[in-house]
């Protein structure tokens, strides 16, 4: 019955998602994100001192953080747990609520609107850098809205369905894992002489990990978009699952082409990066306005405020009726 501390909890959940809401994300040093970034500069460090810095290093690098993040802090909790049950729990709505992040991802959306507001276009340059690696100085406000809006509806999967579903599936251990695996691809997982095989493996698990949770994401866009009157469910489904693949990589394209066809607006557009124009297709309908007007960013983090508020409604009553139907033991 020692597992029992590691197990998908809907109380703490419930609890950990008002926390998320209402205080966001916690911001200091020793943050378990911030010190899996931490212990993978030092691996990848000593990795790559002992010539290990090939697609093999990357399989070891997963192996360390693994041991470390989810075997290791997985037995801290629950070694905490036989001690004092109540101090487990508190110990396990601490890492729950620190892995997910729905309130910062709003955050950063309002900053760039209330930029955008008041026409000040250089904090909404300011505002937008802190979510893409664009080149701000082609990015005019219309610009900087339409890439918040696909900030927020990318990271509306990888940043809370993700840790959510793999949460609901496997509790602590699980969310604990996507988190090593996101934390992989987000500092090594690039195509560039330095990662790209030392950061395959993060990159492809990232994928693997994300692929259902960025469907479940299309879908509850759509139901959620459904009694809103200014969306489109049926655009967002049909946009969802046409343009997905326009969008690089296997699951990012699905939230954000149904958030395109959901609040009735085209994203994405001419693009640049490092004095390159990286892109120049459209997301969304073709008869729809490009996003970027005044209600465009404000109905598009509702959207996605709600869908992930959903998400976690529905997190928690299934694992209600796994326990209830005795599937977690």
């Amino acid at each position: 019955m020692v597992l029992s501390y590691l197990h998908p909890d809907a109380r703490i959940l419930a609890c950990a998602v008002a926390l998320d809401l209402v205080l966001g994300d916690p911001v200091y040093r020793l943050h378990p994100v911030r010190l899996m970034g931490w212990t993978l500069a030092q691996f990848e460090r000593a990795l790559r001192a002992i010539a290990l810095n090939g697609y093999g290093g990357g399989a070891v690098l997963f192996l360390l953080l693994a041991a470390v993040w989810v075997a290791g802090l997985s037995a801290c909790t629950v070694a905490v747990g036989q001690v004092h049950a109540i101090v487990g729990m508190l110990v396990h709505l601490y890492l729950l609520y620190s892995l997910l992040a729905l309130r910062d991802l709003l955050r950063h959306g309002w900053a760039v609107e209330s930029a955008a507001q008041r026409g000040d276009l250089a904090a909404a340059r300011q505002a937008i850098a802190q979510l893409v690696g664009r080149d701000l100085d082609r990015m005019d406000l219309a610009a900087c809205r339409r890439a918040a809006i696909e900030s927020l509806s990318e990271n509306i999967t990888d940043g809370f369905i993700s840790p959510l579903f793999w949460y609901v599936i496997t509790g602590l251990p699980g969310i604990l894992l996507f988190k090593v695996v996101s934390t992989m691809d987000s500092m090594v997982g690039y195509k560039t002489p330095q990662y790209l095989r030392l950061g395959c493996c993060g990159a492809r698990l990232d994928d693997a990990m994300n692929w259902l949770p960025a469907r479940i994401s299309w879908l509850l866009i759509a139901i959620i978009a459904l009694p809103i009157a200014s969306c489109s469910a049926a655009k967002a489904l049909r946009i969802g699952w046409r343009q997905h693949a326009i969008v690089p990589g296997p699951n990012s394209g699905w939230s954000e082409a149904a958030t395109a066809g959901a609040i009735q607006r085209r994203l994405a557009g001419p693009i640049w990066k490092d004095g390159n124009l990286i892109n120049e297709l459209w997301l969304g309908d073709a008869e729809d306005p490009p996003a970027g007007g005044d209600s465009d960013l404000p109905r598009a983090s509702g959207l996605v405020a709600v869908t992930g508020i959903a998400a976690a409604v529905v997190s928690v009553l299934v694992i209600f009726a796994c326990r209830w139907a005795r599937i977690y033991t």
